[in-house]
């Protein structure tokens, strides 16, 4: 699958990696310091104020949790059914609901949303700057677009460079901020000398 212009990768059987995935400390969060560590930055990127956020491949829904508990009422949308079997039951009794569908074509409206956020999504999809211009479309005034991307592996590097995914979206929002991430060990567990970072655009 080609992305934004040299990326490729195939296809993942995401059901199949489902019950595995939290494992990883960055997926599930069980890790005190790993938690912290990404309830520190979505401190940052999501506002302040409680509003609604789209958790676009929001996998388990770890990230839809950590949004939760900063009273934010959260839509997941995720196209493997048994990833939302897992956010759901994470997520029970908590303001949220979860959707399957394709995250590049999300089966939500359009302006309904205060922040739109995805992490390692954008890279495995198709047409990147069409997918980009639908997720900006589905902002209120005023809404926030928080990417977490990166360019993985050596040999044959799979990702989108953040430097492309920052050029790509400022001409779609008013303000646009990288933001690098592979320095903090604790986001991942372990140390990591590979390109990630977060790119936050508010329109």
């Amino acid at each position: 699958m080609t992305t934004h212009g040299g990326t490729t990768e195939g296809p993942v059987d995401w059901d199949a990696e489902a019950d595995a995935f939290d494992d990883e400390p960055d997926h599930g969060l069980r890790g005190q310091d790993v938690r912290a560590a990404w309830a520190g930055r979505l401190a940052r990127w999501l506002p302040e104020a409680a509003g609604h956020v789209l958790d676009l491949g929001c996998g388990t829904g770890s990230l839809s949790l950590l949004a939760v508990e900063r009273g934010h009422r959260v839509t997941g949308v995720d196209s493997a059914p048994r990833m939302l079997e897992h956010a759901r039951r994470k997520l029970a009794g908590r303001d949220a609901e979860f959707l399957l569908g394709d995250a590049a074509r999300p089966p939500v409206e359009p302006g309904s949303y205060d922040v739109v956020l995805a992490r390692h999504v954008l890279w495995a999809l198709p047409d990147t700057g069409a997918v980009l211009r639908r997720w900006v479309s589905l902002l209120r005034p005023g809404g926030r677009i928080v990417l977490v991307e990166g360019v993985w592996g050596e040999v044959s590097p799979a990702g989108i460079p953040g430097a492309w995914l920052t050029d790509a979206l400022a001409p779609l929002v008013a303000a646009v901020r990288h933001e690098p991430l592979s320095g903090d060990a604790r986001l991942w567990g372990r140390a990591v000398t590979d390109e990630r970072y977060a790119v936050v655009g508010t329109v």
